[in-house]
């Protein structure tokens, strides 16, 4: 019972920091009907889009960006092409800043739907092979440049870190840590504090929870974490991740 408590104490302790740490650096810069911008640290922000579905409605939908120096790199699209227009406005117009680079972080439409916005607008796009591969097969927008298990991508001088460390929510998820801002871009692998299971219809269930527990071991501690949907938190949103599919 000690120990139960303990960690609910720890728990809480994290989640206090995080929220501490967030209400210091989080303010809103860009609001429409169909997209918002947060930034959450000095480079990073999360992009906040709509997809309407037919088993959960509509869905928010989070995406990251880096952006230095007059560059930009986006992780995910927006849901859909008018929000991906809005984006890529913001950061050539207000932000005065050339998108470099959109990643796919894994094939679901959440994650690529606006990508031929990106592309109207030679900007290059990149998934790993599995994800272009599974997007081809869906029919979906089509990641350009693939890689395996890591890739680095820069904004200014600013490196995130691309890597697949193991199945979960799909065959390809991968994340993007920015090691400057100490930000880890979950991805729908990731859930937010609180969150049910969501879609699973081309999950690896059984391999979810050890696949972010590499996450966990491949990073820092004292990070801040992007689910796919919802809340930022800490390292408490792998722990619940974690705990969330060793249930199943």
């Amino acid at each position: 019972m000690k120990s139960i408590l303990s960690c609910l104490i720890l728990l809480l302790f994290f989640q206090l920091n995080t929220y501490q740490i967030l209400a210091q650096e989080m303010r809103i810069v860009y609001t429409s009907e169909t997209l918002q911008i947060e930034q959450i640290s000095p480079n990073t922000f999360v992009h906040i889009s709509y997809l309407n579905t037919n088993d959960f409605g509509k869905v928010a939908c989070n995406g990251m960006l880096v952006v230095h120096e007059g560059e930009a790199v986006v992780f995910d699209t927006p849901a859909n092409e008018e929000a991906s227009v809005e984006l890529i406005n913001w950061l050539e117009n207000d932000k005065k800043s050339k998108v470099k680079g959109v990643v796919a972080t894994h094939f679901h439409w959440d994650c690529l739907g606006g990508l031929n916005e990106f592309h109207a607008k030679k900007i290059p796009s990149y998934a790993s092979t599995k994800t272009i591969e599974l997007a081809k097969a869906a029919g979906y927008p089509t990641p350009e440049k693939g890689f395996k298990k890591k890739m680095n991508l820069k904004a200014g001088d600013l490196i995130v870190i691309n890597q697949f460390l193991g199945e979960g929510h799909t065959k390809d998820n991968f994340v993007a840590y920015v090691p400057s801002d100490k930000v880890l871009f979950g991805g729908c692998m990731i859930k937010e504090f609180g969150a049910g299971n969501g879609y699973l219809g081309d999950a690896n269930v059984p391999a979810w929870p050890s696949t972010v527990r590499k996450v966990k071991s491949a990073f820092p501690e004292d990070i801040l974490v992007i689910p796919g949907h919802g809340k930022i938190g800490g390292t408490e949103l792998l722990d619940y991740t974690i705990e969330l599919f060793e249930k199943k």
